[in-house]
């Protein structure tokens, strides 16, 4: 369907990017947007309204969260058509980068509004730019289900992938999901966890994943904040061929013993046999 062409008394949906910890990383074009727009669209309003206040800024706020956006957008689109242009943050970094925001967007190119961003802090990014890992190819995972089958499926289904993996993870979750890749990736895959990024007690931590969650599991210290983790991908050739052969062998396993399982798997992916059983 193709876009209503923008009125051009409409106003514009600034997607502002707004700091991950230190707030001198907002920018002074993300300042004078915030300054200048009819009201801003946030995830948590208290959370925005103390970064606003920091800077000596007064707007009008607008929650736009999860639970409430479906039944929003249509209003602040509304509201953008009738000539008011609005921002919409979260609550750190880009907004709909794992946080809301994709609904307002999208209803608001849909009726022809213009859609501007405001690029600036990404955790994503930040952490990418300093891990030290392939770069020029990666995929962005997010957070995983916190129900562990769920979450161990979805990585046993990454266990091939040859980009770079990143994950979000929380505080209370990251010793676990660590021993979830050391079981799906193998203890010796290489990864970095950046941790606190941008924040007074910022961490980037380097090694082969058993490294990691012997480090995170002795310090409690490593287990408090917000976690990027990143994981090197499957080689293209063997590492590859032994990732596909796990994942194919788990789930053959399911319903096949063991034996017959690793047998068919191998013989599937061309990994070796001794590789998979008892994987």
């Amino acid at each position: 369907m193709p876009v209503p062409v923008r009125d051009q008394a409409a106003g514009t949906l600034h997607v502002v990017a707004t700091p991950i910890g230190n707030l001198a990383d907002l920018s002074p074009r993300a300042l004078d947007t915030l300054r200048a727009v009819a009201a801003v669209c946030a995830e948590d309003t208290r959370h925005t309204r103390q970064l606003l206040a920091h800077f000596g800024i007064e707007r009008p706020l607008v929650a736009l969260h999860e639970h409430n956006e479906d039944g929003m957008a249509d209003r602040l689109v509304a509201r953008l058509l009738a000539g008011e242009s609005l921002a919409l943050v979260s609550d750190a970094g880009t907004p709909l980068v794992s946080d809301p925001g994709f609904r307002l967007v999208g209803a608001a190119r849909a009726a022809g509004v213009r859609v501007s961003p405001v690029p600036g802090a990404s955790a994503l990014v930040a952490a990418l730019s300093v891990a030290g890992l392939p770069s020029d190819r990666f995929v962005f995972e997010g957070f995983l289900p916190a129900k562990a089958g769920a979450r161990r499926a979805r990585l046993a289904a990454l266990a091939g992938e040859p980009r770079t993996l990143l994950f979000y993870e929380s505080s209370h979750r990251i010793e676990e999901m660590l021993a979830d890749c050391v079981a799906a990736f193998g203890a010796e895959r290489p990864a970095v966890l950046a941790r606190e990024l941008t924040k007074l007690f910022e961490t980037v931590l380097g090694g082969s994943l058993a490294e990691l969650h012997a480090r995170v599991a002795a310090d409690a210290n490593q287990r408090k904040g917000e976690f990027v983790l990143l994981v090197h991908g499957a080689g293209e050739d063997a590492d590859a061929r032994i990732a596909e052969g796990r994942r194919v062998y788990a789930k053959l396993g399911e319903h096949l013993p063991p034996s017959t399982a690793a047998k068919l798997a191998a013989e599937i992916t061309g990994a070796p046999r001794k590789a998979l059983y008892g994987s």
